[in-house]
């Protein structure tokens, strides 16, 4: 295997790692819905920091060894229309993404002040932060343009 391959297998490696950590996500993300509670708001929070470290490995390994594959590559250039796409795509996911976690994190604050607080029972508050419509459609958004990129990556329009 030449060193080349090595590069193309961790880019790869790293795709993957972002499109199953985004999988996880959504599974949180319908799971957080139906949390009334700090309880079941802060179990939920324990595995989705396990999936925010997986999609945070994975966007910067995707585009750091998609980058150095372009430049070792002799067939293809940073400059090449496909590629420019592939990075444009990648940062729009990248603000998305960090934007939704930020969405994310506040039913978490929130449920960690009531449950400092002593309250266990379910919340109207708590379960309205946990349906947050912009941080669904940030998820969403970057979940798009994740899917636009593998599209992108197979066909490679233009190349």
């Amino acid at each position: 295997m030449s060193f080349e391959d090595w590069i193309f297998a961790l880019h790869l490696l790293s795709a993957a790692t972002l499109v199953g950590s985004l999988v996880m996500s959504w599974i949180l993300v319908v799971a957080l819905r139906s949390a009334d509670t700090p309880e079941a708001t802060l179990s939920l929070n324990r595995v989705a920091m396990v999936g925010t470290a997986a999609t945070a490995v994975g966007l910067v390994g995707a585009i750091a060894f998609g980058i150095w594959l372009a430049i070792l590559r002799d067939a293809f250039q940073l400059w090449d229309g496909w590629v420019i796409a592939a990075i444009i795509l990648w940062v729009i996911a990248t603000v998305a993404l960090l934007r939704s976690f930020v969405e994310y994190a506040k039913p978490v604050a929130r449920a960690r002040t009531l449950a400092a607080a002593g309250q266990t029972e379910p919340s109207a508050e708590l379960t309205a932060l946990n349906r947050t419509p912009t941080g669904l459609l940030l998820r969403a958004l970057a979940s798009a343009a994740i899917v636009l990129i593998v599209i992108d990556m197979i066909w490679k329009p233009g190349a």
